[in-house]
């Protein structure tokens, strides 16, 4: 198994928010918990993604008859923004299916150690 390491900064509580805003001491369901990893775990490959796949645009002219400017600066950082989200949902890869196996590695232990 590939032991991947959270971000800086990582919070896990915040994949329980819902429970502690309603105030009940109830765990939030299995699936429910699995399915804020896989968002989390998706979002997190989808910004992975956009990052590299920025670089393969660097150096790219952006001359010609509708080319060029910050505008195009612009565009072209969300364009690459959405590439990534839709490499991601697409089953992306593999990197979600990595990150969220070892959130809820880490959600096990934390729930484990706070009995």
């Amino acid at each position: 198994m590939t032991t991947v390491a959270l971000p800086a900064g990582f919070d896990i509580a915040l994949l329980n928010r819902d429970v502690a805003a309603s105030g009940s001491a109830a765990a939030p369901s299995a699936s429910h918990g699995e399915a804020a990893a896989r968002e989390a775990a998706e979002s997190f490959e989808a910004q992975f993604l956009a990052q590299m796949l920025g670089h393969m645009f660097t150096g790219i002219s952006t001359d010609g008859p509708f080319g060029g400017g910050r505008s195009e600066e612009i565009w072209r950082s969300q364009m690459i923004e959405q590439y990534g989200q839709l490499i991601a949902r697409s089953g992306g890869v593999g990197i979600a299916d990595e990150v969220m196996a070892e959130i809820l590695r880490v959600q096990e232990v934390t729930d484990d150690n706070s009995l």
